[in-house]
């Protein structure tokens, strides 16, 4: 259960560290970092550019992968049997 729980640990303060690059990433109110990166273009079709909608889906993907690895953390420091 240690490596299962150093392996988890790990995954989380990298899925943390990118989920937090992700959000600095996003578009605020005045334009965001995201602008650098082609966010500040936009079609006249849709309401946010394709580079905003990739940044959304990676953001929610780390962000389950963070939820699932804190979850994960939780049920193995529950059920080990280590005092």
């Amino acid at each position: 259960m240690s490596v299962l729980r150093i392996v988890l640990q790990v995954i989380l303060a990298i899925s943390s560290l990118f989920l937090t690059l992700l959000i600095l990433l996003h578009k605020g109110k005045g334009g965001g970092l995201s602008d650098m990166f082609g966010g500040g273009v936009t079609t006249s079709l849709s309401g946010s550019s394709m580079a905003e909608r990739n940044l959304n889906r990676f953001t929610i993907t780390v962000g389950c992968v963070w939820f699932a690895t804190v979850v994960l953390l939780g049920l193995v420091e529950r059920f080990t049997n280590e005092f």
